[in-house]
């Protein structure tokens, strides 16, 4: 298989069209066009069609890029081809320059915001010639990165199923069920199935770990929420809880404050008061560990 044609290939379906790849790679449309079609000839495979502002395929055409079957395939496999390359020219480069190294970190929300700093802060301070980089995103943007290599190690709250990715049981975070203050739900010793399913449920996104505990929750109880209301973050999801917006299922870290002020009131769910749900650390499948990936987790073992 020719690597560059290769390359171009998965320039065009990264940019969604040829002129724009051709841009991206400093080369003419043409040029573009003619190394698809000899990859195609060379795997005697379609791998593209073209499709118009109508909707038809459009073979030849520009207006946008759709793959085949085969196409999905042949793209899942250049990405990973260039992500180790990337990895390869990094590491060199930080060689080459003597640089210390550098780490980059990806975490969902929650885990970026209440678990990692009190880990992340005094390495950096212990490593100051270290460049260190955190992304945040939900769990699945954050797997996203791992397999595509543009984070050293990921850390989510939801759970991951993709052979790609190594995935190790980190820690167990406690979760609680709001509601508003006044809300005389909170007040009662276990609301019921209908009491539950009547409330407007406030939710994150679809790919975030709290929604899919939330979900398990509905699923576990046959709660069926009459009303819900999706939200980004965890943070904004607690203040509309505040606002008496509807209640919801949150990190016990993000409510504590809210709970002891009484702005908001925790609901028994029974005998399992409190919720807990599993963190996960992860890596992609076979990938050397980086000096300062290396470090970073010798030094959260010893703390």
């Amino acid at each position: 298989m020719n690597l560059h044609l290769l390359r171009v290939f998965l320039t065009v379906v990264e940019q969604q069209g040829f002129s724009r790849a051709a841009e991206a790679l400093f080369v003419s449309q043409s040029a573009v066009s003619k190394a698809v079609r000899e990859l195609e000839n060379q795997l005697d495979l379609p791998l593209l069609e073209r499709t118009g502002s109508d909707g038809k395929a459009v073979r030849g055409g520009v207006h946008g890029i759709a793959l085949t079957d085969h196409g999905r395939a042949v793209f899942e496999h250049a990405r990973a081809i260039f992500a180790l390359e990337r990895i390869a020219t990094e590491d060199v480069r930080d060689r080459v320059e003597l640089r210390q190294g550098r780490l980059r970190i990806g975490a969902s929300t929650t885990v970026a915001a209440y678990w990692l700093p009190q880990q992340l802060g005094p390495f950096v301070r212990a490593h100051p010639r270290l460049t260190t980089e955190l992304a945040v995103a939900n769990t699945e943007e954050i797997s996203r990165a791992v397999i595509d290599c543009t984070v050293d190690i990921g850390y989510v709250e939801g759970s991951v199923e993709d052979p790609r990715i190594a995935v190790a049981h980190w820690r167990d975070e406690p979760l609680r069920l709001v509601a508003p203050a006044d809300s005389a739900l909170g007040l009662r010793r276990r609301p019921s199935i209908g009491e539950l399913s009547r409330q407007t449920w406030l939710l994150r996104e679809p790919g975030s770990g709290t929604r899919q505990v939330a979900q398990s929750l509905f699923a576990a109880r046959g709660i069926a929420p009459e009303r819900t209301m999706e939200i980004g973050s965890s943070e904004a999801i607690a203040r509309a809880v505040v606002a008496g917006v509807g209640i919801a299922v949150l990190p016990a870290t993000v409510v504590a404050d809210l709970i002891l002020m009484q702005r908001v009131r925790p609901i028994a769910l029974g005998e399992d008061e409190t919720l807990s749900r599993p963190l996960y650390r992860l890596e992609l499948a076979n990938r050397p560990r980086a000096p300062a990936l290396q470090a970073f987790l010798e030094y959260e073992r010893e703390h």
